[in-house]
């Protein structure tokens, strides 16, 4: 069973370490490219993106609903491209901004949901950890893989 207040426990304290990840950098070096066509700009933009693209999700969720309909994002890699190409122009803090109001916003549709929609089959567990929790660590661990081998060749 899947306890809500845990999992939203994670997804924060998840966020909070790729916030970490991203400390300090400049502008120039979110946009250093290290990941294949990205840096770390394009992965907050594009998890920025899927926080905000998400909160319909739960929110259909809460009505009984399918988060979403079959097939809807089948193809990944084009959402991500079209999130990231909507934010060319953004600098570090208005990424920045948007990454922690997303975040905070998908975390409250979240935490608006009954403790049931939390419970195996109910919709609600897998989408919170894999558009939060997951997401964020993963990119959070090769954020500072990267700083580690920039650092060592500096």
């Amino acid at each position: 069973m899947a306890d809500k207040r845990k999992l939203l426990k994670d997804a924060d304290e998840a966020y909070t370490e790729l916030t970490e990840a991203v400390a300090g950098l400049t502008d120039l070096e979110l946009s250093r490219v290290w990941l294949g066509t990205w840096g770390a700009r394009e992965i907050l933009i594009h998890i920025a993106a899927w926080d905000r693209e998400m909160i319909p999700a739960l929110q259909r969720v809460g009505r009984g609903e399918a988060p979403y309909a079959p097939g809807t994002y089948d193809d990944a890699d084009a959402w991500n491209a079209r999130f990231v190409e909507a934010r060319l122009g953004a600098n570090a803090s208005g990424i920045l901004a948007e990454l922690a109001a997303n975040h905070a916003a998908f975390v409250a549709a979240a935490a608006a949901l009954p403790e049931e929609h939390f419970l195996p089959g109910g919709g609600a567990g897998d989408l919170v950890s894999g558009t939060t929790t997951g997401h964020y660590r993963e990119h959070a661990e090769q954020i500072r893989g990267w700083r580690e081998e920039k650092d060592q060749h500096a």
